[in-house]
């Protein structure tokens, strides 16, 4: 069952930023946990190793909501070095996919529009927005300092491309963005590769020259702070096992997948959201699990042939205990959801009671 989601998608982003969030994530109830943590992610003890990834977490108030609910890994949503503007609302649409969204149905065309039902699954075009640093890092410090006993925080963040297109002024952006989130206390760090590119291939995490001395300059920075990579879904495992042996020693785990890019339309055919460059945008929820999960495996296969210890973060399709289950088994060391959880503030309890029954 569908409840009312912490982001109201009727509402602009800047809307749901200052009154959000919304739904069972507005009470004051806590779900408390009396037992002492029994999982670990790097380096944090955890009492369930789930929680909801870069995204839909807007500020500190999303953040400790989370928390509040029983999710206990939770990202503070993608910061920039400077202010960003967001994508013109709507932001979030649903989205109609029968089945599984594969690579050939998107390279196609989806309808998309506010009916949201089951098998959940959305599109969301933000276009990576942040405020300026002298909002953030105090608020990204709240939010750290919101986590509970066994819970622990992530922080998200990513370089902006300069105008020149200079390669190592993008480098640096990165390297301060991350300089900018330690300083808020923020115990893990992720850098997101994964929204469409300003670098030279789709997607920034494709590329195999530039982000293995993105992750080399941010560790150099960031000392023992755990870092991980946030990846979209690589059609070649070849091209995936070349990144892994080039950022798998340097980097502390990846997190995958984040979206799968498709054309959105209106039941018209005409395009679903407004303004120029969004023709296409991400799809995530139901129909991408079968993408998280083949991720997930393909991660898992390959740290245990190069003798890696990185880290597996499965994101995808996560809207049941049944899948947090199926990811676990597959490999992955922590598993987060946003589709489900926007629409399902109890998941994370409900995966807990799941899995101990």
């Amino acid at each position: 069952m569908l409840h009312q989601p912490f982001y109201d998608p009727t509402k602009s982003y800047e809307d749901n930023y200052q009154d959000g969030p919304f739904g069972a994530f507005a009470d004051d109830r806590v779900w408390k946990q009396t037992s002492q943590p029994t999982h670990s992610f790097l380096g944090h003890p955890v009492y369930l190793p789930f929680g909801i990834p870069a995204g839909p977490l807007l500020n500190s108030k999303f953040v400790q909501a989370a928390f509040k609910k029983g999710f206990d890994i939770n990202v503070y949503k993608t910061v920039r070095t400077s202010s960003y503007p967001c994508h013109p609302h709507p932001n979030v649409l649903a989205v109609k996919s029968d089945g599984d969204l594969t690579l050939k149905k998107a390279a196609g065309q989806l309808v998309a529009d506010d009916q949201y039902a089951e098998p959940l699954s959305i599109t969301n075009s933000f276009g990576v927005p942040s405020m300026s640093p002298d909002v953030w890092q105090p608020d990204m410090a709240k939010a750290a300092q919101a986590a509970g006993k066994g819970q622990v925080m992530v922080g998200s963040f990513q370089g902006t491309q300069a105008a020149s297109g200079d390669a190592q002024a993008y480098i640096n952006d990165y390297v301060l963005a991350a300089r900018l989130v330690k300083e808020t206390g923020t115990k893990i760090l992720e850098a997101n590769l994964s929204c469409p590119n300003e670098g030279r291939a789709d997607l920034l995490c494709f590329d195999l020259d530039r982000v293995p001395k993105i992750a080399a300059a941010i560790k150099e920075e960031i000392g023992n702070t755990p870092l991980l990579l946030k990846f979209a879904y690589y059609k070649d495992n070849e091209h995936l096992e070349k990144m892994m042996r080039a950022i798998g020693s340097i980097v502390d785990g990846v997190a995958a997948i984040n979206t799968i890019p498709a054309q959105i339309v209106d039941k018209t055919g005409k395009p679903a959201l407004p303004g120029k460059g969004r023709e296409r945008s991400g799809v995530c929820g139901a129909a991408i699990k079968w993408a998280g999960l083949d991720m997930v495996k393909r991660l898992t296969s390959l740290r245990k042939k190069l003798g890696m210890s990185y880290a597996i973060v499965g994101v995808g399709g996560v809207l049941s205990t049944a899948d947090y289950q199926e990811f676990v088994g597959l490999g992955a060391d922590a598993v987060m959801s946003a589709t489900g959880a926007m629409w399902n503030p109890g998941l994370a309890q409900e995966i807990g009671k799941g899995i101990q029954s």
